[in-house]
């Protein structure tokens, strides 16, 4: 076990977050950590790594024990990173341990250079020293660093770059990276796919999948918990509950726990009613007091099962339309994406097309600055654009837009609502605004200071107004928590119009998209299904074209091979000097077997304690062994140059 939680309790202000939370991680783990926003999620990290401490009431609760073997590693939102080192440096930083065994053993080779007779104490430091860095991996870090950089999307051409001049997504990034090469058995890491694209986020999971150690992970990303999780821990009022498998099944389980739940309480209290209607009745008799007597006290040992939280607070966002509009709904024609204009004029993607019927969902994916939410403005004619968007008649188009930019940020919520639609009375605004989660006093407060969630939400209450057959939403489920993720997919799936979005939430693409259009900077491409689709698909394209390669390189190769036999074999003295090669190459590798034995048995000598504790001996037998490969290496060239 590397890390152990027993009976955690918190309060801030007088409010309890976190309610006796019990916790074992072991080896293997590889756990979720889920809950709304605001739930306990990164207090409960922060706990564990000693940041913050528990309130403890006796001296039984408010345990967090970590094992004398376990290495945290802890991916805050804020990255930790030296601002003043290059990336290079940083990614180094985490070796410096192995930097000065290095040196160490330099500094043990020159003094055995140095001196005839090597002290006993030297040379077991010296060999103590070269099994630590072997077994470390020091040989091979400069390999580590550059795969994991690559991973993490950053090019050799970068290594020099000071981390001050990062963004906050790079810097995510780098720490990620960093963590990765410290390799702790603990990783625990907070929200570790944002401000990463599809590419990196894949190889991240890939890279966290074959992880040695044990992962602890915050995420709102289903997709990426359904991929890398075994187990999926949930706060919910303050409690923590495990579920066994990945976010898809914790979901499963989650809805059979509840019920289960609920039918347990209802059954024991129909039970109570039933005891308590018999005490109640048969109390006073005479005959049957004692009887009565007996069920109150079987009433009183009772455990009662407390009554399920309802689950009243969760979203509910639901879509309609009253304009049915024709079956073919949009046609998009050689479109390009471009910024600027004049001579600043930057095209980003090129020769867009597609169509769109009635009732499809597309989803809209592309690499980050590729222009896809540009692209959005476009259809809508909010954008100049070359090319052709026609649009069909009756469509009514409601429109998400990414950072909920739309709204208003000196308004409060209430008055927003009131500015788009002021014939609505302050009960239907409230009642709209409560439906979609927003209660209390945050209907007024100003749009521009409430979260992002929170706006998302304000905006999902006017699309709900507006009855648009078609929705148009870019990242409509950034900021939102997984209850508001699962409410607007929910809407979303039941929606019978039209769907175009842009998105990266995998796990929406999977749920809601029956289309997924790709946009590139030499145009797009249409993929008949959903994100599992598209990634198939491009997963079997890729070995394809790997398989093309290898089969370019065979032919290469051969034709290579059979260019080279034509020309050594033109004449009788060609080939009776191959012949000589041939018999020559036989009689290297006879010799370099007979080597081979002599090296093997070499090698087996120095082990034993009466060569390696005579250093003499020992030195002129590491010269024979040393000459016998010089020998053999020597052979192998000769053997290169006659094949």
């Amino acid at each position: 076990m590397l890390a152990n939680l027993i009976n955690v309790n918190k309060f801030y202000n007088g409010n309890q977050i976190l309610k006796n939370i019990n916790l074992s991680i072991d080896e293997k783990d590889r756990i979720g950590l889920i809950g709304v926003n605001g739930c306990g999620k990164t207090t409960l990290l922060r706990l564990l790594t000693g940041k913050e401490f528990p309130d403890r009431q006796t001296e039984k609760d408010g345990i967090i024990s970590l094992s004398s073997k376990t290495s945290v590693g802890y991916l805050e939102q804020m990255s930790g990173l030296d601002r003043e080192n290059t990336v290079i440096d940083e990614m180094k930083s985490v070796f410096r341990h192995l930097d000065e065994v290095l040196e160490r053993m330099k500094e043990l080779e020159k003094q055995m250079k140095e001196t005839s007779e090597v002290s006993e104490v030297v040379s077991e430091e010296y060999s103590r020293l070269a099994s630590y860095y072997e077994s470390n991996d020091g040989y091979t870090k400069d390999v580590r660093i550059k795969t994991i950089l690559n991973g993490m999307g950053f090019t050799e051409r970068e290594y020099d770059r000071v981390i001050s001049g990062f963004s906050g997504g790079e810097k995510t990034r780098l720490a990620i990276a960093k963590l990765l090469l410290e390799e702790p058995n603990l990783l625990i890491l907070d929200e570790p796919t944002n401000h990463l694209d599809f590419k990196t986020v894949l190889w991240l999971e890939d890279y966290l999948k074959d992880y040695k150690g044990a992962l602890l992970i915050v995420s709102h990303d289903r997709y990426f918990l359904d991929r890398v999780v075994t187990s999926v821990c949930e706060i919910e009022h303050g409690t923590l509950t495990r579920y066994k498998g990945n976010y898809t099944a914790y979901t499963h389980l989650k809805e059979e726990s509840v019920n289960r739940q609920q039918k347990e309480y209802e059954a024991q209290q129909k039970e109570i009613a039933k005891l308590e209607d018999y005490i109640a009745k048969n109390k006073v008799r005479a005959s049957t007091a004692a009887s009565a007597k007996s069920r109150e006290k079987a009433l009183e040992r009772m455990e009662i099962i407390e009554k399920p939280v309802a689950v009243t607070n969760r979203p509910k966002i639901d879509f309609e339309f009253t304009v049915q509009p024709p079956f073919d709904i949009l046609n998009v024609k050689d479109v390009d994406i471009s910024v600027g204009s004049g001579s600043s004029r930057k095209v980003l993607a090129t020769d867009i097309s597609f169509e769109i019927k009635r009732g499809e969902k597309l989803g809209i994916i592309g690499d980050n600055g590729i222009g896809k939410s540009t692209f959005l403005k476009i259809i809508q004619g909010l954008l100049p654009h070359s090319g052709k968007v026609k649009w069909a008649s009756n469509v009514r188009i409601s429109y998400f837009e990414q950072e909920s930019a739309n709204l208003d940020p000196h308004n409060t919520v209430i008055d927003e609502l009131h500015r788009h639609y002021p014939i609505l009375t302050d009960l239907d605004i409230r009642s709209l605004l409560g439906k979609v989660g927003i209660r209390g006093e945050n209907v007024f407060k100003e749009t521009g200071v409430i979260s992002g969630g929170e706006r998302a939400k304000v905006c999902f209450a006017l699309m709900m107004l507006e009855k648009g057959n078609v929705l148009i939403l870019d990242e409509p489920t950034n900021h939102l928590d997984l209850e508001a993720k699962e409410a607007i997919e929910q809407a979303l799936a039941e929606y019978e119009g039209t769907v175009i979005f842009v998105s990266h939430d995998r796990y929406l693409l999977n749920k809601i998209a029956e289309k997924i259009l790709e946009i590139r900077k030499d145009g797009t491409e249409m993929y008949n299904g959903d994100f599992d689709y598209y990634l198939d698909v491009n997963k079997k394209r890729d070995m394809l074209r790997q398989q093309q390669i290898e089969n370019e390189k065979k032919t290469v190769a051969e034709r290579e091979k059979n260019e080279k036999n034509e020309r050594m074999y033109k004449s009788r003295e060609q080939r009776s000097l191959e012949a000589k090669k041939r018999n020559r190459v036989r009689e290297l590798e006879t010799l370099i077997d007979e080597k081979q034995k002599e090296l093997d048995s070499l090698q087996e000598e120095i082990t034993h304690e009466e060569v390696y504790s005579d250093f003499e001996l020992m030195n002129s037998k590491c010269l024979e062994i040393e000459k016998i490969k010089n020998s053999i290496d020597e052979m192998f060239d000769e053997i290169i140059e006659l094949s």
